[in-house]
């Protein structure tokens, strides 16, 4: 069967190119703590794949007296210590089928709500070039799960965003690519994705291939 390749594949980065879920939830952890509250998991949960701005006024509404902008860097400079002390955590499969789709010459591009110092951190690391464009949390206006981030990597890919694909993990990014038009494949990783709007779900990347997303892209880009 020949399948429809997509203009462009997108890649969400934290939990879906890279496990840095839990370096957040411990720079969280550790920020609210030195303020004396307290966070819990299932606190650190409900701010996955939402954006770093709100991320740091719920911080400030549990009591830590600082800017959204000092929060932000306090809590990116904490991650990225943490991936120099421990190395990347790439999720399986992540990195392989981004080599495949730069070999097979499909444009990519990383849309993440990080900001750009820590996206450029991971992209530089790959060992390879993986993206022909880098959209961050501080290019964008409104954070996932608004579209703007994924109507943007489109934009400047000069892409229609409705032949595009991306790959996310959490409810905001699949909420923000479906909303921009893109087909959306699910990787749950740290919440489930049932109920989402995602148009197919794989437990895991290992083993996927162009072909796989190729046979996605051509069943639910032709509706």
């Amino acid at each position: 069967m020949t399948h429809t390749t997509p203009a462009a594949v997108l890649w969400d980065m934290d939990g879906t190119l890279v496990n840095t879920e839990p370096y957040w939830i411990s720079a969280e952890t550790e920020l609210i703590e030195s303020f004396g509250g307290t966070w819990t998991h299932d606190e650190a949960l409900e701010l996955v794949g939402s954006g770093l701005w709100r991320s740091a006024q719920v911080m400030q509404a549990k009591g830590v007296a600082l800017t959204e902008v000092e929060i932000i860097d306090k809590l990116t400079d904490r991650v990225l210590e943490q991936l120099v002390e421990f190395g990347i955590p790439w999720r399986p499969g992540a990195r392989e089928l981004l080599s495949e789709l730069r070999e097979t010459g499909i444009p990519t591009a990383l849309v993440t709500m990080s900001v750009s110092r820590m996206a450029h951190h991971v992209a530089d690391r790959l060992g390879f070039v993986g993206f022909d464009a880098v959209v961050s949390g501080d290019d964008v206006t409104h954070s996932k799960p608004h579209p703007e981030a994924y109507l943007r990597s489109a934009e400047l890919l000069g892409v229609d965003i409705t032949r595009c694909l991306a790959i996310e993990d959490s409810p905001p990014g699949i909420a923000s690519a479906n909303a921009a038009g893109a087909v959306v494949v699910g990787v749950p990783f740290m919440i489930a994705l049932d109920g989402s709007p995602a148009d197919a779900l794989w437990p895991t990347l290992a083993k996927r291939t162009v072909n796989d997303l190729c046979a996605v892209f051509s069943v639910e880009g032709a509706r």
